[in-house]
C-alpha cells in the first residue's frame, strides 16, 4: 500500500526548491513559514519545500528574517533562470512590469508559478493559464482573492457541479477597516484613512484600496471562476469609499444597517452584472 502524505517520512525525498520575488511583508512572512514550518509542510506535502533564492529591490536593507545561505537575484525575472529553483513565487504586485514578465518566464523556463497578484491575474489570467497547461506546470493564485478563507479552490473544485448564482463579499480590508472605525470612534473619511496609513493598514497611495479598484480585480477573478468567461475588471461598475461620510454611517445606523464596501457579481435574465460599491447591510 503507498504510504500517505500526511503519514509518509520525507527526510530522503527531494525538495521542491522555491524562489521568492518581493521580500514586503508578504514574501518574508513566506520565507519564515517555510522555514519555521518546514517539517509539518513537509510531512503534509510529503516532501521538503524549501527557500533556495530571492529577489527584492534592495538588498541592504533589514528585514527582519536572514537570509544567509539564500542566492540573491537584483532582477526578479532571474529567478525563473536558476536551476536551484522549481517553482516561482511572484510576490511584487502590478498586472505589468516585472510580475508579468517573470510569469511568462517561469512557464518559458519550465517552473510552475504561484502569485498573490490579483491585478495580475484578473488582466492577465488567461494567457497565464493557457501558458501553464501548454507547458504541463501549474499556475496557482488562491492568495490573489481572499487567501484566508480560501474560496477559489472552493470555486472551482468544490462548488464545480452547482449553478451559482450569486457572489458578493467584502474583500478589501483596509476599506472594511476605515469602515468600521468611523463608525466606532466618530472621526470622518480622511483622518481615518492617516491612521490607517500610520498603522500601516493602509498604503502611502491608498487609491486602489479606497477608491474599490482592488475591490474589482478580485471581483472579476471570482466572478470568472463562479460564471465561466474571461476576468474582465472593465464590465464591473466600481465607486469606492471617498465620498461616505459620518452622516451616512450615522444615518445607516439609525436604520439598523452598517455601510461595507462589497463586491457583488450576480447572473440576472440580462446576463452578468457586477459591481463594487459602498453598500447598507
Amino acid at each position: 500500500m503507498n504510504a500517505s502524505p500526511l503519514s509518509a517520512a520525507s527526510g530522503h525525498a527531494v525538495p521542491l526548491r522555491v524562489g521568492v520575488a518581493g521580500l514586503g511583508t508578504v514574501g518574508v512572512g513566506v520565507v519564515e513559514i517555510l522555514r519555521n514550518q518546514a517539517a509539518l509542510i513537509a510531512t503534509r506535502a510529503g516532501r521538503p519545500i524549501e527557500v533556495t533564492a530571492v529577489s527584492a529591490r534592495d538588498r541592504g536593507r533589514d528585514r527582519g528574517v536572514d537570509l544567509a545561505g539564500l542566492g540573491w537575484e537584483d532582477d526578479a525575472v532571474a529567478l525563473a533562470r536558476r536551476d536551484d529553483v522549481d517553482v516561482v513565487v511572484e510576490l511584487i504586485g502590478g498586472a505589468e512590469g516585472t510580475a508579468l514578465d517573470l510569469a511568462r518566464a517561469a512557464f518559458s523556463g519550465g517552473k510552475s508559478f504561484v502569485t498573490a497578484n490579483k491585478a495580475m491575474i484578473a488582466a492577465h489570467g488567461p494567457e497565464l493559464a493557457a501558458a501553464a497547461e501548454e507547458s504541463g506546470l501549474a499556475l496557482a493564485f488562491e492568495a490573489a482573492v481572499a487567501g484566508g478563507i480560501p474560496i477559489l479552490k472552493a470555486l472551482r473544485e468544490g462548488l464545480a457541479g452547482n449553478a451559482v448564482g450569486r457572489v458578493y463579499g467584502i474583500l478589501n480590508g483596509t476599506c472594511n477597516y476605515i469602515l468600521t472605525e468611523m463608525r466606532t470612534i466618530g472621526r470622518d473619511f480622511s483622518d481615518v484613512l492617516a491612521q490607517a496609513q500610520a498603522l500601516g493598514y493602509a498604503e502611502a497611495d491608498p487609491t486602489f484600496d479606497v477608491d474599490g479598484i482592488d475591490t474589482a480585480h478580485k471581483l472579476a477573478i471570482l466572478a470568472a471562476l463562479a460564471f465561466g468567461g474571461r476576468p474582465d475588471i472593465y464590465a464591473i461598475h466600481v465607486e469606492g469609499i471617498r465620498h461616505v461620510t459620518i452622516d451616512d454611517i450615522r444615518f445607516a445606523e439609525e436604520l439598523g444597517f452598517r455601510i461595507k464596501l462589497l463586491g457583488v457579481a450576480r447572473m440576472t435574465g440580462q446576463g452578468l452584472e457586477q459591481r463594487v460599491h459602498p453598500c447598507m447591510v
